[in-house]
């Protein structure tokens, strides 16, 4: 019973999930000029910005 429900919350809203496909979760790190310790910056960009985001 339990497997019944979740899929009916997966599939109530399709356009919706395929949307959240497009994106992803870029974590990049950071080194301090200071200290020298390492620092992540986590951010979402969309899958066709990745490239722009890292270059920056």
């Amino acid at each position: 019973m339990a497997k019944a429900a979740k899929t009916a919350i997966k599939t109530k809203d399709q356009k919706a999930a395929s949307d959240a496909k497009n994106w992803t979760k870029v974590i990049r790190a950071l080194r301090s000029p200071k200290t020298g310790a390492y620092t992540f910056k986590e951010s979402i960009v969309h899958k066709d910005k990745i490239k722009e985001h890292l270059g920056q």
